[in-house]
């Protein structure tokens, strides 16, 4: 199974467009996949003691991570970096066990031109620092207010094509590493 986690807990986001459609492309190649929408996370989450006693969202969540093959993350840019509710949710996982030799993907996603570059790197080297394989072909969509809605979700056909391809490679990357779905 492929576990896509929406980078934000902000209700009704693009992000979350994406990690839908991202799904749908998985499907497309018969692999079984996962959405795990930060926004679905309780406000619990973000109390101090969320560290020792997880709510059982959290621990929901946790369970698709430890589960899965591959991890897929779409990541809005807040601020340079990526929003503090997924930082907060990579640190509530288990060590070593979520990210230690599992391969990890990205897509960067901004209103700006940078597309998301900053938190798709901070990314990299967090999953990097916790033993992932970080698959190194990312996808980059700037200006993404113009290529999706949360109407009709990724309205442009190369977005599409590459999201796919980078999809079709991840796979193949994943089971380079003996992975199986």
């Amino acid at each position: 199974m492929i576990t896509i986690v929406a980078g934000t807990n902000r209700r009704g986001s693009i992000t979350s467009v994406f990690a839908e459609n991202i799904s749908s492309i998985y499907l497309r190649h018969e692999v079984k996949s996962k959405v795990l929408d930060l926004a679905e996370l309780p406000p619990e989450t973000f109390s101090p003691d969320a560290y020792l006693e997880k709510p059982p969202k959290v621990l929901e969540f946790t369970g698709h991570i430890l589960d899965s093959s591959g991890i897929v993350i779409v990541v809005p840019e807040y601020n340079g970096s990526m929003p503090g509710a997924l930082k907060l949710f990579i640190d509530l996982l288990p060590y070593p066990d979520s990210f230690e030799g599992r391969p990890v993907c990205y897509i960067g996603i901004a209103s700006g031109q940078f597309a998301g570059l900053r938190p798709v790197e901070h990314l990299q080297q967090v999953f990097g620092y916790r033993n992932a394989y970080n698959f190194p072909r990312r996808v980059f969509v700037p200006a993404v207010h113009e290529v999706a809605d949360l109407t009709n979700g990724i309205t442009d056909h190369k977005i599409k094509n590459r999201l796919s391809e980078q999809a079709e490679q991840f796979l193949a990357y994943c089971r380079s590493l003996g992975k199986s779905f």
